[in-house]
């Protein structure tokens, strides 16, 4: 290590020892004014200055410190004079010889010149020597020779820089000197005798070298001019890019303020005028009202004549129920029931809105559900034809089963007994699980393990409560003033309460009706769509408004806001990319940041911009709102922030452990559910399970064993919820459980913290969940089926005490439990893909990401590789820096790579091609649908849509013969095509149209030009290119790695010899999903700072079947 390096790691260690923290940029600053310090009292000054405490410490580390620069300027100093030996010296061997022999050679030739010329004089001039031309050559000897005397003593007094003695010159460095003398005697000889007859003179040996010098240093000086020229041009570059960059901020950000509506105050106008234009606001305010309070009127009384009504035929009935009427009573009181039936009708559907996600309202007869039928009012908003649903009974059958299959419809009669019979019903636990209970210790009374429910405690009281009652029901109620009066005095706020506790509903309620809605919105993020979806249509409910209006989400490629709303439920993805237009979030008062326990990677993010705006805006209210009582990490990070503990209401749940593993969780956890059903007294069951593959797998196998049963059993009410399921579906599991039955949910992870299902009696954890991992030396990132942490386990159990007392049945041993599991979830943000977050921190202008403020600071190898991809891509530019590019890039909610895409769509021309690809690649692997009863006519119905060119131009095709349709669902049930995923595709495409738009560029269709669109897809995922060899298996050029095309791409049967992929998937083996066809010269021209000609090659052969659908001949 060097000296320098020795006293900056110094400084720097007694820098974090006196101030508590470290920075690189002070340590040279620190340095840097100790060496122009002139004593001990000054140094300390300027540190008193830089905010340091004046104490010992700071004392004998100035000290110190002056002490080590000083003496490091004298040892400089006193070194200097020796640096040319010291310099000689530390050359190798080798080049000393070279640079000898060489030596020697120029000696030869300047002595042959000197022979030469010594011929020519002495036969010119023989006799023109005179006793005063020898003198004068022999004084001028004497003094060269006393020259020579002083330097070799000078010499042998030097020291070398590895201090050993040089007492002799070397025997050619004299050898040297000799004929360097002789040289120069020659030549004064030359000069003296012939002046006259020799007109061109020859240099002496020291000229001739410093010519040589004066020509080095020229090219020196001429080589710095060049490189000074380019670091200006690259300079002006980079600040013509920058101005580009900000000149198109600017823009979008006009274009933002264009499209929104805002009240301008215009100074300049009259006092007329403004009282005018007050005057008409007032008028135009006062008919509003008046509009509004007739409708309200008419509302009421419109309610209040059909409770009259209500009660005139309640009366009827009471008097002449057990008189003989007349056939013209009977009429009119029949008439008088069907008017009444058809009023409460009409008004409950006007004061329901099918616009949005809605709640269900409650199920009042048990028959409804029967009755009611799937129904899409949004069906035909794209122009679609909805006339074949009309016509259709394959349709209407289709729709029916897909129904069936979220809500089963195996009726049972009331008079069953459920707990009797258990040997009748053995075939169904044939491999039945045996529990060992663990005794927890909280309220309630146990009888021998068995749970006995009182009448309500399954959650249909609460149903029956008023919307008043259940808000004033929750364990957060009791707190609300506090809570409003700590949120007042504090500008962070850290909440903890348990889910359920009504934290995530009532809060910011209580705020907006304490009056912080009045300076700004009142945002609230969850980490997931359906949790911000589902608590935004709770809150519009219990506010008395329609969605959209003074409450309302924003999901991505999702906005359900106006300009009325006041209470906006968002994802956190969401917020952060609020961050590119509004970086102060001027529009928000108060800001919460629910389940912060879940730790997502949008989440982590949001707590570092966070903190550092609550610093500049006092006016910011933020609420870290966590489930789990380790909160003490939040206030830490955040500066201190007291904390607000609200104690949920707690039951008691039993946990019961197997006696021993089980090999496969999701058999078990369908004959739990069975075991449950059968066995144990009413109340519902919530399973977790890892994904939507699981999910319909289990309620596909409890429909099987459940349907030979018929009414034998009582009715088991089989519901699902994940992500990508249907807002109307997903409504299902809030729907109450009619009497004598029993409802289970299939539920991901979205059920541990996010949602409350009230009824929940029974949890099953299997004790697995997927996890995103990424593998930043291969970039692979894929979903891994891993064990949940304690932590999660622990949320999964409480999910069972919401309501009434109950059991958790855990698929693994106690030991299991102990010993196998971690305490808490690894953060997502330490095993993710950072690349999208990067290059969203890059465009706030977050330029040092290593010393960014993480909670928990990703991996190094991660954050690096992110980098590497942005720079691949053109996003940043060498120094680091966004360029107009990536600025363009980050106005698009996808990867990165899917974003470099649609922005060279304008180069190759064919923009709406690649935002089709883009919209179907976002859905996911959700288009096409399977029947196990119709696995080859699906099989058959794919193939038609194959392009011989890849997945990509085959999702193309898929959405382009829709779109030919009509949109139309037939054509989907026909092609076995599920037409939700394409709404949802359809609806991401023109979000993505919009943002096209707006980062200005054009649309131009060339769907004819397949080389185009594939050129267009591998500038976007050229890093994700692969080569077949000789085993018939694919090589990524970057990694290295072997990897195989997926079963279900279209060029599985006969794989190209070069193709680009969308991901890598890891199943049983690395496969390579949404893969396409390119010729290999496309990725050097495309990349050439990535791909060199030689890593593109393409004379390999290949063994004969293999690569037939070569295009690069």
């Amino acid at each position: 290590m060097s000296s320098n390096e020795s006293i900056k790691n110094w400084v720097s260690d007694k820098i974090f020892d006196i101030l508590g923290y470290r920075e690189s940029t002070m340590v040279d600053y620190i340095i840097a004014l100790s060496k122009k310090s002139k004593d001990v009292n000054s140094l300390i000054s300027t540190l008193k200055e830089q905010d340091f405490p004046i104490n010992s410490k700071t004392k004998s580390f100035a000290q110190e410190l002056l002490n080590k620069t000083q003496q490091k300027i004298q040892n400089i100093t006193s070194t200097s004079s020796s640096s040319s030996l010291s310099s000689s010296s530390s050359q190798s061997f080798k080049d000393k010889e070279k640079d000898k022999i060489e030596f020697l050679k120029k000696n030869k030739s300047y002595k042959l010149v000197i022979d030469h010329d010594d011929d020519i004089v002495n036969s010119s001039s023989s006799s023109s020597d005179s006793d005063s031309d020898i003198e004068r050559k022999r004084k001028k000897k004497e003094k060269k020779k006393e020259k020579r005397d002083k330097k070799d003593k000078k010499s042998s007094t030097r020291k070398k820089s590895d201090n050993n003695w040089d007492d002799e010159p070397e025997p050619e460095s004299i050898n040297e000197k000799q004929q360097e003398d002789n040289y120069n005697e020659n030549n004064e000889n030359n000069s003296n005798n012939n002046n006259n007859n020799n007109p061109q003179k020859r240099q002496p040996y020291k000229s001739i070298i410093e010519e040589e010098n004066n020509d080095n240093k020229n090219n020196n000086i001429e080589k710095k001019d060049e490189r000074k020229k380019e670091e200006e041009v690259e300079e002006d570059e980079y600040e013509k890019e920058q101005r580009e960059v900000k000149e198109l901020s600017d823009r979008i950000k006009k274009r933002d303020e264009k499209s929104t509506k805002k009240k301008v105050h215009d100074d300049s106008e009259t006092k007329e005028s403004i009282d005018r234009k007050n005057r008409l606001e007032q008028s135009e305010q006062l008919d509003t009202e008046r509009i509004k309070s007739r409708r309200k009127y008419l509302v009421g009384e419109e309610q209040k004549r059909l409770i009259l009504l209500k009660r005139e035929i309640e009366e009827e009935y009471e008097l002449f129920k057990d008189q003989q009427l007349t056939e013209q009573e009977i009429k009119d009181f029949e008439k008088k029931k069907k008017l009444y039936e058809l009023a409460s009708q009409r008004l409950n559907e006007a004061n329901q809105s099918d616009d949005y996600y809605q709640l269900p309202s409650e199920i009042k007869d048990k028959d409804s559900l029967l009755k009611s039928s799937y129904t899409d009012k949004n069906l035909n908003k794209k122009g679609g034809n909805n006339d074949s649903l009309s016509f259709n009974p394959e349709q209407k059958e289709w729709e029916q089963n897909r129904m069936k299959s979220a809500i089963s419809e195996n009726r049972a009669s009331s008079s069953t007994n459920i707990g009797g019979g258990n040997e009748e019903y053995e075939y169904v636990f044939e491999d039945q699980i045996e529990f060992i209970k663990e005794e927890v210790l909280n309220q309630g009374k146990k009888d021998n393990g068995v749970l006995i429910l009182k009448p309500g405690d399954d959650g249909s009281a609460q149903a029956k409560m008023t919307i008043q009652e259940v808000r004033k029901s929750l364990p957060v109620y009791p707190y609300r003033e506090e809570l409003i009066e700590a949120v007042r005095e504090y500008q962070v706020l850290i909440i903890v309460g348990e889910t359920g506790s009504g934290k995530t509903t009532q809060i910011p309620q209580y705020l907006h009706e304490a009056g912080f809605s009045k300076t700004g919105k009142i945002g609230c993020t969850q980490p997931r769509r359906v949790a911000a979806m589902s608590v935004a249509a709770r809150v519009a409910e219990e506010v008395g408004c329609k969605l959209g209006n003074e409450v309302g989400y924003s999901i991505r490629f999702e906005d359900c806001t106006s300009q009325k709303t006041v209470l906006q439920y968002m994802t956190d993805g969401m917020l952060v990319r609020e961050f590119l237009t509004a970086p102060d979030l001027a529009s928000y008062s108060v800001l919460i940041i629910d389940e912060a326990h879940e730790r997502t990677l949008h989440t982590d993010i949001l707590f570092g911009l966070l903190k550092d705006i609550t610093r500049f805006r006092p006016d910011l209210k933020l609420l870290i709102s966590s489930a789990t009582m380790d909160a003490e990490r939040f206030s830490e990070y955040f500066d201190g922030a007291p904390t607000f503990n609200i104690p949920g209401r707690k039951y008691e749940v039993s946990t019961h452990y197997t006696q021993a593993p089980e090999a496969d969780y999701l058999d078990a956890a369908v004959v739990t559910v069975l075991q449950i059903h059968i066995t144990e007294p009413l109340g519902d069951i919530l399973v977790f399970l890892t994904g939507q593959e699981e999910v319909d797998q289990a309620a596909e196998m409890l429909q099987t064993r459940t349907r030979g049963l018929g009414t034998k059993i009582k009715e088991l009410i089989i519901t699902r919820i994940y992500s990508t399921l249907p807002t109307d579906l997903q409504a299902k599991i809030f729907e109450p459980t009619p009497p004598n039955a029993r409802k289970v949910v299939l539920a991901t992870n979205i059920a541990e913290t996010s949602l409350t299902i009230d009824g929940i009696i029974y949890v099953i954890d299997p004790g697995f969940c997927k996890q995103k991992m990424f593998n930043p030396r291969t970039g692979m990132e894929s979903l891994v089926i891993t064990p949940v942490s304690k932590a999660s386990a622990n949320q999964r159990k409480g999910r069972a005490g919401r309501v009434a007392p109950g059991k958790c049945f855990r698929l693994f041993t106690a030991w299991a439990f102990d010993n196998e599991l971690e305490e808490n979830t690894i953060p997502e943000i330490q095993r993710t893909n950072l690349g999208n977050v990067v290059l969203l921190l890059k465009s706030m202008g977050i330029n040092d990401l290593m010393n960014f403020n993480f909670m928990d600071p990703p991996p190094a190898q991660t954050l690096i590789a992110a980098l590497e991809q942005l720079y691949a891509l053109g996003a940043l530019n060498d120094r680091g820096q966004l360029t107009k590019l990536g600025r363009k890039m980050a106005e698009f909610p996808v990867d990165p790579q899917l974003s470099k895409m649609i922005i060279a769509s304008e180069k190759y021309k064919c923009s709406e091609e690649i935002l089709t690809i883009c919209a179907m690649l976002s859905v996911g692997n959700t288009i096409f649908y399977r029947p196990k009863d119709k696995a080859f006519a699906a099989d058959a119905a794919r193939k038609l849509f194959f392009h011989p060119q890849g997945d990509h131009l085959t999702l193309m095709n898929v959405f382009n013969q829709w779109r030919e349709s009509g949109y139309a669902i037939q054509w989907c049930f026909e092609n076995f095509i599920q037409h939700r995923s394409m709404k949802r595709a359809q609806d991401v495409r023109d979000q993505l149209e919009l943002l096209l738009e707006r980062v200005e560029i054009p649309l131009i269709s060339n769907v004819d030009d397949t080389d185009s669109i594939r050129k267009c897809i591998a500038s976007g995922f050229f890093y994700n290119s692969a080569k077949l060899e000789k085993s018939g298996l694919f090589r990524t050029t970057k990694h290295n790695q072997s990897v195989q095309i997926h079963p279900s791409s279209c060029l599985f049967q006969s794989p190209p010899k070069w193709v680009v992929y969308h991901e890598l998937v890891l199943t049983t083996k690395e496969f390579m999903r949404q893969v396409v066809e390119i010729q290999s010269s496309w990725l050097h021209e495309i990349a050439p700072h990535i791909y060199k000609e030689k890593d593109v090659n393409d004379n390999q052969k290949l063994p004969k079947n293999i690569g037939k659908k070569q295009i690069n001949k």
